[in-house]
């Protein structure tokens, strides 16, 4: 497994892949890594011939108090981990690499960045399309994997390799949970025993509305309050947001007609977690 640390060797390795045919799968990723990850890395295995992992804690997706310094990092135990994914090429850049004195272009997707995540998070999405285009640029995977659990990334995702006319194919799997269902997710290592029991309560309330909507309940509001409830039930779980929105352009929606997307976030202690369930038409 090559460990490659700057953008031209990172470009020359790439370059040399596709000049002889191979094709590259590629998961971007900000480390500590968990098994979520690994369903990203075995499908690049699986669909491609190559498959390139980046690890790197993206300064500008962060806000001002948000934890970009506390950020769970663990680089001994990725690389081993991608090892055994038999990932054959890590890339792990410094900040300064990819984002040098005198850095002044981002990538803005607007409309879809409004919303949800984009709502409470100011400029976190202007930092993920910036750097995820920097990265198409520099491993120019033939396709790129993310998971469903950080849904409205995928749809930004999306929008901006198809509105620049990228040429990357984005691929989305499904969100990875615990056997009691938590969503896995770097973050989960912040909470304490009490709190990571608490925080089963977010995707309790998630299957609650799904439940609701199994039953024939058509009506975003009610879906919205079920999972409110279901929520609420556990006090160290407070809801930021709890919205159902269009699976393709997240506009709010008041009646589920077609696919739909159900996501929450809440902070579970000093944790912030999101997750979503889909519903609607495949």
């Amino acid at each position: 497994m090559k460990i490659i640390k700057t953008i031209s060797e990172m470009r020359d390795y790439s370059r040399e892949l596709r000049q002889s045919g191979e094709t590259i799968g590629f998961a971007p990723t900000m480390g500590y890594l968990h098994d979520g990850h690994i369903s990203l890395f075995k499908a690049a295995n699986s669909h491609n011939t190559k498959a390139v992992v980046s690890i790197f804690v993206n300064p500008a997706q962060f806000g001002p108090a948000e934890d970009l310094s506390t950020y769970p990092r663990d680089m001994e135990g990725d690389l081993e981990k991608c090892a055994q994914a038999s990932v054959d090429a890590v890339f792990i850049p410094e900040a300064r690499e990819m984002y040098p004195d005198g850095y002044s272009t981002y990538v803005d997707v607007s409309g879809i960045t409004a919303v949800m995540e984009g709502r409470m998070r100011p400029g976190h999405f202007r930092g993920v399309t910036t750097v995820v285009a920097k990265l198409f640029n520099i491993v120019m995977p033939h396709k790129a994997y993310f998971g469903q659990k950080d849904y409205q990334q995928t749809v930004v995702v999306r929008r901006m390799a198809q509105d620049l006319n990228m040429v990357t194919e984005i691929v989305v799997l499904p969100t990875v949970r615990e056997p009691d269902g938590l969503a896995m997710s770097s973050r989960n290592a912040y909470l304490s025993p009490r709190e990571r029991a608490a925080a089963l309560a977010i995707y309790k309330a998630l299957s609650s509305a799904r439940d609701l909507y199994g039953a024939g309940e058509r009506h975003a509001d009610a879906l919205i309050k079920k999972v409110r409830e279901v929520a609420k039930s556990e006090p160290l779980v407070e809801l930021e947001y709890a919205e159902a929105a269009d699976a393709a352009t997240l506009a709010p929606l008041g009646e589920i007609g077609g696919k739909a997307v159900l996501a929450v976030a809440a902070r579970v202690g000093k944790t912030r977690l999101i997750d979503n369930v889909l519903l609607g038409a495949a």
